[in-house]
């Protein structure tokens, strides 16, 4: 991890995630609510996923993205969640280089693989509004595999290059890293390296796998609304939105505290904000969609009845 031209210079093993630290008297409550919201989001993911595998109703295009979804959506927040609960718990706040390293790669890599999988449940949606005639044909089990395959490879492959990078690094001190998980900007800016080079990689990766993807996605909703507004029947027009209502208030809000906290910079007037807006995206995100699949899906409600009556009937 060190140079040789850092001469004398100490190399950080170690990193302390500073968290939410700043307030000690809120650590048991904390840990009380983050523990809740990840019992609450692994299991409400996993039930999607249930509900999609075992339902043969849900075996379509829109319900394949959507267990994919939820799938990456548990390992997300596993990501994050039970590091943070252990520090709220322990106040042990240190993480090893190589922990801090992993952290990031499985993030930044599940994030990327989300950008590029909610593209392409909005081109699902795309073509089901737009192109019905076509959807059939264009949305195939062969290219749903290879659109689901190459959002997850797009994404660990993509940041593989990020992580190999943030690894030749040197780090110096200090060693304090004002977040509750480990984030490629925080890590950059604590490099006794140029960041010039780092800063320019991370800004072309954010453009690929985040800004291209979120225009692709506006793209398409522009498309849909457009579509919508020519159905001349009120119950026409609403049956349709109904169908991407869901998708289109994930990805608001998915890409909405994602792009704040990425593309605007980092000042110590905003650190706090985008402390709390990181929140959403990496915490609240994966709580929040099964509740909106289930709750705004009729065909999901109907499949979470049918299980219910089942287990009743000791079938389950």
């Amino acid at each position: 991890m060190a140079s040789p031209e850092q001469g004398n210079e100490t190399s950080i093993t170690e990193f302390i995630l500073l968290g939410f630290g700043t307030h000690p008297e809120l650590q048991i409550l904390l840990f009380l609510l983050f523990l809740v919201i990840y019992i609450a989001t692994v299991a409400g993911n996993i039930l999607i996923v249930t509900l999609v595998v075992t339902d043969q109703h849900l075996h379509t295009p829109m319900y394949f993205f959507l267990g994919n979804l939820s799938c990456l959506e548990t390992f997300y927040t596993s990501t994050i969640l039970p590091r943070m609960l252990a520090s709220l718990l322990t106040e042990d706040r240190t993480v090893s280089f190589s922990g801090c390293l992993t952290q990031y790669y499985f993030f930044g890599s599940l994030a990327g693989t989300e950008c590029l999988l909610l593209s392409v449940m909005s081109y699902d949606r795309y073509l089901a509004i737009c192109n019905p005639m076509h959807y059939a044909a264009r949305m195939s089990g062969r290219v749903l595999l290879q659109l689901a395959g190459g959002s997850w490879l797009g994404g660990f492959l993509g940041n593989s290059i990020t992580t190999l990078s943030i690894s030749q690094l040197t780090f110096c001190g200090p060693n304090d890293i004002d977040h509750f998980f480990c984030d490629l900007i925080p890590l950059i800016n604590l490099s006794c390296n140029d960041p010039q080079l780092m800063e320019m990689l991370a800004f072309t990766l954010i453009l690929i796998f985040s800004l291209l993807p979120f225009l692709l996605t506006l793209m398409s909703y522009i498309c849909i609304i457009a579509t919508i507004l020519r159905i001349p029947s009120t119950t026409g027009r609403q049956k349709a939105f109904s169908t991407c209502s869901s998708h289109l208030t994930v990805v608001t809000i998915f890409y909405g505290t994602l792009l704040i906290v990425y593309m605007f910079p980092t000042t110590n007037a905003l650190s706090d904000s985008k402390k709390v807006l990181s929140v959403f995206y990496t915490v609240l995100t994966p709580l929040v969609n099964p509740l909106i699949y289930s709750l705004r899906n009729k065909e999901v409600k109907e499949a979470l009845r049918k299980a219910c009556r089942k287990c009743r009937f000791g079938q389950c």
